[in-house]
């Protein structure tokens, strides 16, 4: 390989690494919740800048496959979640 490509792959990787770590920076909260809807259950992680934001979150995506609209997805939201564990880093 030439010296500008090794040269031009480490300055795209250090950017994806970048990019990686400004991310996982920005969000240090992350929660797991589990819904109960119709009686399916499912489980979902997220993250956020907030306790709030990460569990909000985490519950749309659970409600997500077990929703069939916009009214369903609403309803789901609004539920109280089975379980709700939420980490800080």
């Amino acid at each position: 390989m030439t010296r500008s490509r090794l040269l031009t792959i480490a300055i795209i990787t250090a950017f994806i690494a970048f990019l990686a770590w400004s991310t996982l920076n920005s969000q240090p909260v992350t929660c797991d919740v589990c819904v109960r809807y119709r009686g399916l259950e499912n489980c979902a992680s997220a993250s956020g800048v907030s306790e709030a934001e990460a569990a909000g979150t985490a519950q749309t995506t659970a409600c997500g496959p077990l929703t069939g609209g916009m009214n369903d997805a609403i309803a789901c939201g609004n539920l109280q979640p089975l379980s709700r564990q939420c980490r800080t880093r």
